[in-house]
């Protein structure tokens, strides 16, 4: 049975079309982007200010991010480190220290205690003195030894899981009766020492996380306005070549990608930049917030290993969205007027 020759040379024809086809889109992006990095380097001074006002709106959200982190942490550091110590009565058995021990035990906010009876607080309280031969001397009297034993409590050393609800642990300590019977009455459980650096420290991040966000819409806001106008000066500045495109048919992706890639090119540099200013200020401050007890072992972690690469990306790629945006918005109401 022959074969339709119409139907061969169809396919023929349909494998050259797709194939050509796919060779002009690829000869059309090309130009674009040759047109658009012209474009670029023609308006420098233009596209200059749009990439510093855009540099800005990434650094302030790249030091927002970074603040939140850091200021959230070193409070989380600060929870972990908290020890509640629990006063009881001086001269407690171990025997007893052990029993009110089962007892905190049974409690799911208690991550570990200690307890030390009154001979184990004296010998602690020697080695925090040791540089201190006066007192060190005078407590060497039998008399004074004796003394010291029949005043200084017995404790417990509490660390939790969850520093801002202690219901449970102080519903022990007031209700249970092997608590009650040897608590010290005139001395309070360390349950809010620290508090009022932690809330701090807290609010600090707050502050600093709504600040950056309210910071950083503010700039984005401008950001897009400056590339927005850096945009239609660059249409205003071409129109007749845009009109000269239009009449030899060129459709609206081929008009508006060179734009586009501008406003792109921008949003890298802008990227890099501040992700270049941010990690080196970031290396230049970390000592010294080292020195004020802030934790920023997390960020470094991120800094100094593959994980940079990943920065880089998210702060030139948030630079290109907002390029992107902005110049659709200047190119597509252009547009739009042309047509009507």
């Amino acid at each position: 049975m022959r074969k339709n020759p119409e139907r061969k040379i169809t396919k023929k024809h349909l494998k050259t079309l797709t194939k050509n086809s796919g060779a002009h889109k690829l000869r059309n992006s090309s130009r674009i982007v040759k047109y658009g990095a012209i474009n670029f380097a023609r308006n420098i001074w233009l596209s200059a200010a749009a990439s510093l006002i855009m540099t800005v709106t990434l650094l302030i959200l790249f030091i927002t991010v970074i603040a939140s982190v850091i200021l959230s942490q070193t409070a989380d550091a600060m929870r972990d480190k908290i020890d509640i110590t629990i006063y009881f009565k001086p001269g407690l058995s171990e025997e007893t220290l052990a029993e009110l021990s089962a007892v905190m035990s049974e409690d799911k906010n208690v991550k570990s205690l200690e307890t030390a009876s009154s001979e184990e607080e004296y010998t602690r309280f020697l080695k925090e003195n040791s540089d201190n031969i006066e007192l060190i001397n005078t407590l060497d009297d039998p008399d004074m030894r004796k003394i010291m034993l029949s005043t200084m409590n017995s404790t417990m050393q509490l660390k939790v899981y969850d520093i801002d609800n202690l219901d449970s642990i102080k519903n022990t300590v007031a209700a249970n009766e092997l608590f009650i019977k040897n608590v010290d009455k005139n001395k309070e459980a360390t349950y809010d020492e620290h508090r009022s650096e932690i809330e701090t420290i807290t609010s600090w991040a707050n502050i600093a996380k709504n600040g950056g966000i309210v910071l950083g819409i503010v700039f984005l806001g401008i950001s897009i306005l400056v590339i927005f106008n850096t945009i239609r000066m660059a249409i205003f500045s071409r129109r007749e070549e845009i009109y000269m495109m239009k009449l030899v048919g060129a459709d609206r992706t081929f008009i508006k990608g060179p734009f586009l890639v501008e406003a792109q090119l921008s949003g890298v540099l802008s990227g890099t930049i501040a992700a270049t200013l941010g990690y080196f200020g970031f290396r230049f401050l970390e000592p010294k917030l080292t020195n004020y007890g802030i934790d920023v072992s997390t960020i470094m972690n991120i800094l100094e290993s593959n994980k940079l690469v990943l920065v880089y990306l998210v702060m030139i790629l948030a630079g290109m969205v907002i390029g992107t945006v902005s110049a659709n918005l200047a190119v597509h109401k252009y547009l739009r007027k042309q047509t009507h």
